[in-house]
């Protein structure tokens, strides 16, 4: 099946069965298509954190305007975003850039230099929307491969930040939540939309040419 069929084939599950689950062979792949996704100067700044323990979705789901999909998911990624940009941790990702490639470290110092002072000049908070925006692209690819391997997810915002970041130490971790991902499989008598049309506009009013 083509990535465009695949896309016709998912939606914003709204039930899952507790019953079934994602397969750790099948969550390596949805992960990997995450950390291959492409990132600002090739930072990576941002982290996912599986979560497939009960108790704990338990209590994440303190504040989700969805608290039954995310309880009765299979796994939820977190998507965490760096909450500020450093010299430390740029010198991190590329000193491990120039050892996978063999190349002497520092070799990308007048570029690392340039980002650095962009980001020197600005605020934390600017820092952190930067940051954010990068895990939207990691969170499209995980829902594609998902897709792929008819697994099922739904993409969710509706969900406390302090909550989850309380209950992962994502602070500790230099890290904040940006939104969410339930995986699983639908059920197929109290998923509303399963039996659905897919719904999106017309490609001529989504396409402006110029």
């Amino acid at each position: 099946m083509s990535l465009i069929e695949d896309l016709k084939w998912r939606h914003a599950v709204k039930a899952y069965d507790s019953s079934k689950k994602v397969s750790q062979e099948d969550l390596n792949l949805i992960l990997e298509a995450a950390r291959l996704a492409p990132t600002s100067s090739g930072l990576q700044p941002f982290r996912v954190i599986v979560v497939e323990n009960q108790e704990l979705k338990e209590k994440m789901v303190q504040g989700a305007l969805n608290p039954e999909v995310m309880r009765d998911s299979s796994h939820v990624l977190v998507f965490a975003a760096w909450n500020s940009y450093s010299d430390e941790k740029i010198d991190k990702v590329y000193d491990h850039h120039t050892d996978v490639r063999d190349l002497p470290r520092g070799r990308f110092g007048s570029y690392t230099d340039q980002i650095k002072k962009m980001y020197n000049s600005q605020t934390t908070d600017e820092h952190f929307a930067h940051t954010a925006r990068q895990t939207y692209i990691a969170l499209g690819l995980a829902m594609a491969q998902a897709a792929e391997l008819k697994i099922d997810s739904t993409p969710a915002e509706g969900f406390s930040n302090e909550v989850v970041d309380e209950m992962l130490d994502l602070k500790e971790l230099g890290l904040k939540s940006v939104t969410l991902l339930y995986l699983g499989y639908r059920d197929e008598e109290k998923d509303y939309l399963a039996h659905m049309k897919k719904v999106r506009i017309p490609m001529e009013e989504f396409i402006i040419k110029k």
